[in-house]
């Protein structure tokens, strides 16, 4: 592979940090998580969208070859549950840009993801932070934010109480409907993409208060309003009800406590269409972690959307190892892990259109991996490269 790098860095030291023209030559791969891999595959993307993907496909005079023998692709990867709420994100609008590509290649892109979702931020930073994403000044994957979460009245997690006052004081807990409605728009004029609702907020180990069912419903109809999927944390079987009744799309996390969480409630989910994003990293520690894995899978079995998440920023320990092997142990196979990773988002977001796989016309995001996961579900990350819009974003290092 070491033949590979000084390749890589011509690509990266480009003039033009949006250089968008990229021959992906000689890799295997998948073009979908239904289909078969295909060995020897060349992926032309002009403009950063595929043009052509085959075995015979020339590479036009002055477009960048990555040579891939040894390498296995795929679409980007997407990453639906993480936080930009560190300090160091703080001021993301005037932060060195060397500085935030290093600091989004360690938390994201040299994991492989080349979409985000960041489930609760402090908007200021995140849309700063994607504004100059999205300018090419800065290397990073494509951003959707929900701004700042909505909460239950009165009712803060007790794991943001020690955030500073000034911070504490932007969380929205909305006392009434119109309330809820007013914070849910208040976000989208920040920049929001999506709204994050707390249907179930643990104000203590074990005290879950649920949010009013009213004001949930409210939140989500200003979200739909304007087009945008509703997420929820739901914690347990009130913070899940509250969710499946409000019209919330995704639930941000499995529940955790899962007394009351049956087949009947599943069924339920997904006859209100809605998806999954497990984050088992995140409750890898816990008593009934098998429990909470059994949920995911029998949620997958009916029918359920799963969505890869990690949390992510919240958990800032940033390798997501245990999440794949999580999902393993589940008994999710590699080929709906990558769905996961691909597919599931790009339709639940609808841009399946042009993300999620490898066709010409999609957008040119590509992760690379040196291990073909259908061998090892720990495959997913042994990331090469992370490749957004025909660009190399990140890289891994050499050995």
């Amino acid at each position: 592979m070491r033949k590979m790098f000084p390749i890589l860095m011509l690509v990266l030291s480009s003039q033009s940090l949006r250089a968008q023209d990229l021959a992906v030559v000689g890799a295997t791969v998948y073009a979908s998580p239904t289909a078969e891999r295909v060995a020897d595959t060349t992926i032309l993307i002009r403009g950063g969208k595929i043009v052509s993907v085959g075995q015979h496909v020339p590479v036009p005079q002055g477009v960048d070859a990555l040579q891939c023998a040894n390498c296995i692709v795929f679409a980007g990867f997407w990453n639906t549950h993480v936080h930009f709420t560190e300090l160091k994100w703080v001021g993301a609008a005037s932060q060195p840009a060397d500085k935030l590509t290093q600091q989004l290649r360690e938390m994201l892109t040299l994991s492989g993801f080349t979409t985000v979702v960041d489930t609760a931020s402090i908007p200021d930073n995140t849309v700063a932070l994607r504004r100059r994403i999205e300018s090419g000044e800065v290397m990073g994957p494509r951003i959707y934010t929900a701004g700042a979460g909505l909460f239950p009245p009165h009712a803060l997690p007790y794991y943001v109480k020690d955030m500073p006052p000034e911070v504490l004081a932007q969380l929205p807990q909305p006392d009434t409907p119109a309330e809820a409605a007013a914070d849910v728009r208040k976000n989208i004029a920040a920049g929001a993409d999506i709204v994050k609702l707390f249907t179930g907020s643990i104000v203590a180990p074990g005290h879950i208060v649920p949010m009013p069912l009213a004001i949930a419903t409210a939140a989500a109809a200003a979200g739909h309003e304007h087009g945008q999927l509703v997420f929820a944390h739901p914690s347990d079987l009130a913070g899940t009800r509250v969710a499946m009744e409000s019209g919330v799309d995704v639930l941000a996390h499995s529940p955790e406590a899962l007394e009351g969480i049956d087949d009947a409630l599943l069924h339920q989910m997904v006859a209100h269409h809605m998806a999954m994003i497990p984050t088992l990293k995140l409750f890898s520690g816990d008593s009934n972690i098998a429990a909470i894995r059994s949920v995911v899978f029998r949620f997958h079995q009916l029918g359920g959307p799963l969505l890869f998440g990690t949390d992510t920023g919240f958990l800032t320990d940033y390798d997501v190892k245990e999440e794949y092997r999580q999902l393993a142990l589940a008994g999710l196979s590699y080929r709906d892990v990558l769905g996961m990773l691909t597919t599931a988002p790009a339709q639940r977001f609808r841009v399946a259109d042009h993300e999620g796989r490898i066709t010409v016309g999609m957008a040119g995001d590509l992760t690379v991996l040196s291990v073909d996961p259908a061998t090892d579900p720990l495959a997913f990350t042994r990331v090469l490269f992370t490749i957004r819009d025909g660009r190399v974003i990140a890289s891994a290092p050499a050995r």
